[in-house]
């Protein structure tokens, strides 16, 4: 392969971050790597943020495609272990910030599974992909995102399989979404008002729906962080793996800047 100098748009904050997390891992573990954790979290944050495949990589910075894998696989654990939970997310928000969040959801696309083709295909998106969901502040910014799901599974499904709606119902908090989530149980759940059959919406109802999709459109800017990681523009590895990848790339988004 033919090898060339390249750039990668982060800050230098974002490599120390991550150099930092490895090392001390290292030192915790005492273990040891061909690399040293800078080019370690290098090319990590290459395959991230540019979407370079493992072979690629390989070359680059002389190392085996296995040892690549290993490499992301190591530091992509480490950095999803620092991201906040669904708990704390929500308190930690709850006790010092406004009285609402933004709830939203997207599909990555991912290449077809075989053996689960129709499990991961999303009727609504028209591909294979996997589901996540996301909380945001009133501001757009991205505080958690959960676990991948199958791509077929429906937004106001997968957010009661990831008890959003309980505990933002427990936390006194409002949850703005959209229609995808209507139907949804609680008091504090704020969706649009649908439109009955055969029949017009009143106007108080059509000005209340443009106050909530205002508010909400924020929240259509959290997983905007994840447009910018190209690994997600079509994940090439294993589907179960999706979410974990997310969790990292928002600890990077938000820690490591």
């Amino acid at each position: 392969m033919l090898t060339y100098p390249g750039v990668v748009d982060l800050p230098e904050s974002t490599l120390t971050f991550l150099a930092g997390l490895l090392a001390e891992d290292r030192a915790q573990r005492r273990t040891w790597r061909k690399l040293p954790p800078p080019e370690q979290a290098l090319l990590v944050l290459v395959h991230l943020r540019k979407g370079e495949r493992y072979e690629q990589l390989a070359e680059g910075f002389q190392v085996s495609v296995g040892t690549v894998h290993n490499y992301i696989r190591e530091a992509v654990r480490l950095l999803a272990t620092h991201g906040r939970t669904l708990l704390a997310a929500v308190w930690i928000f709850a006790w010092t910030q406004s009285n609402f969040l933004i709830l939203d959801g997207t599909v990555v696309r991912t290449n077809r599974v075989r053996a689960h083709n129709k499990l991961y295909y999303s009727g609504k998106h028209k591909y294979h992909g996997i589901n996540l969901q996301g909380l945001t502040d009133p501001y757009g910014r991205l505080i958690w995102i959960s676990e991948g799901l199958p791509g077929s599974v429906h937004d106001l499904t997968a957010a009661r399989m990831h008890d959003i709606l309980d505990l933002i119902d427990r936390s006194e908090l409002y949850l703005y979404a959209d229609k995808g989530y209507v139907g949804g149980e609680g008091d504090r759940l704020l969706v649009p008002i649908k439109k009955p059959k055969n029949n017009d919406l009143p106007d108080r109802d059509k000005e209340a729906n443009r106050t909530h999709a205002t508010t909400r459109s924020q929240g259509e800017r959290g997983f905007a962080v994840l447009k910018n990681w190209h690994i997600f523009d079509r994940f090439r590895g294993c589907p179960r793996r999706v979410g974990t990848f997310a969790q990292a790339a928002l600890v990077l988004a938000t820690e490591g800047l």
